[in-house]
């Protein structure tokens, strides 16, 4: 069975909400500031935006604040008016899905239900403010697997009863514009997912 083209299906919609003149708001789920750069350049003229920072998995706190503040600074430096909605520090959830995995590999059990929990929140919180779609930025990644990601949103999508807008960022050289808007703003490029784990690893 061919997969499905989560960018083509991404495009399509955009090309349906213009032909609409529709402007949806979106919850989006937002990892860190580089891989922000890119999905904000490339929705924010067709959707409403409010971008949610919920990332347990980070480690230490330290990292947390400091991914949480580029995001900020990258968003009030691009110029765009958008709410940023961010949730205490509490990596307990995300140790508590990691135990018994802490040797699992990059895109193994760990990191899908780290995903898993990341969207699974985002779903939640865009239900409560009544967004009419929410993703997740962490598509551009060429170190995640996209196909489980949009799969999951689905699922997460009709659980929640808010629509999930697929996606593969990384289409359209949309990881390479990330890196050069990374130059752009001088954003701090992490060398690790955010994980003790993936710490390990780099």
């Amino acid at each position: 069975m061919q997969k499905p083209n989560y960018g083509r299906i991404l495009d399509e919609k955009l090309a349906e909400l213009g032909r609409n003149n529709e402007r949806p708001r979106l919850f989006l789920h937002a990892c860190c500031a580089p891989c922000s750069s890119y999905v904000l350049e490339y929705l924010h003229g067709h959707f409403d935006i409010t971008l949610f920072f919920f990332n347990p998995n980070i480690a230490p706190e330290e990292e947390y604040e400091y991914r949480k503040s580029e995001l900020k600074r990258l968003v009030a430096e691009m110029g765009l008016d958008i709410p940023i909605i961010d949730e205490d520090y509490d990596p307990t959830p995300f140790y508590e899905l990691a135990r018994g995995l802490e040797e699992a590999p990059e895109r193994g059990e760990r990191c899908r239900r780290c995903i898993g929990l990341r969207l699974e929140r985002t779903g939640e919180r865009a239900k409560e403010h009544g967004a009419d779609y929410f993703t997740t930025t962490l598509t551009i990644s060429p170190h995640k697997d996209a196909a489980f990601i949009n799969e999951y949103g689905a699922e997460t999508a009709e659980r929640c009863g808010v629509a999930y807008l697929h996606s593969d960022f990384k289409k359209h050289e949309g990881y390479k514009r990330s890196i050069e808007l990374s130059g752009k703003y001088s954003l701090y490029r992490q060398d690790y997912c955010g994980c003790i784990y993936s710490r390990k690893l780099r």
